[in-house]
């Protein structure tokens, strides 16, 4: 028998954290039949940001290997949120897409290696079902200053 999304989340020694409180009007996550589409994640912990500003190669601004670990948290806040509609995390079936949008530097391209940070942590916690769509998408700016911002469209189990 394979393993729950909860068993290779506790073997990863992670929890789920509680769901981020939205910083506007919106919703963390929508359940719409068996689709859950979780709105951007950012790199939240008990309420407050890991990090802020820009993700490159200049002074003051985070490399690529910080920005993936950004990423990865907020991976884990879209499974979170995804559920708390979906009704936890073993009901969660597939990943459907992933977009992941960094607040980069000037010239900055590795935004597709920033955004393995949450790809890689949905694939080890939802196994076969995490292989998906994705954009990686560079952006001057993310609300409130975070560096990376996650969103994604995953299904539930029938």
């Amino acid at each position: 028998m394979s393993a729950t999304n909860t068993a290779r989340l506790a073997a990863l020694g992670l929890e789920l954290p509680p769901v981020p409180a939205p910083a506007a009007a919106y919703v963390p996550a929508v359940r719409h039949g068996d689709l859950v589409i979780v709105s951007g994640q950012l790199p939240l912990a008990d309420g407050a940001l890991l990090a802020t500003g820009l993700v490159g190669d200049g002074p003051g601004e985070h490399d690529v290997e910080a920005a993936a670990s950004l990423a990865r948290r907020c991976g884990l806040n879209v499974l979170a949120a995804a559920a708390s509609v979906a009704g936890g995390l073993d009901a969660i079936g597939s990943v459907l897409r992933v977009g992941v949008f960094v607040a980069s530097g000037d010239g900055f391209t590795r935004q597709h290696l920033v955004a393995n940070g949450a790809s890689e942590l949905l694939a080890a916690v939802l196994g076969p079902g995490a292989v998906h769509a994705r954009a990686a998408v560079g952006v001057p700016r993310l609300p409130l200053d975070a560096p990376v911002e996650v969103e994604a469209m995953l299904t539930v189990r029938s």
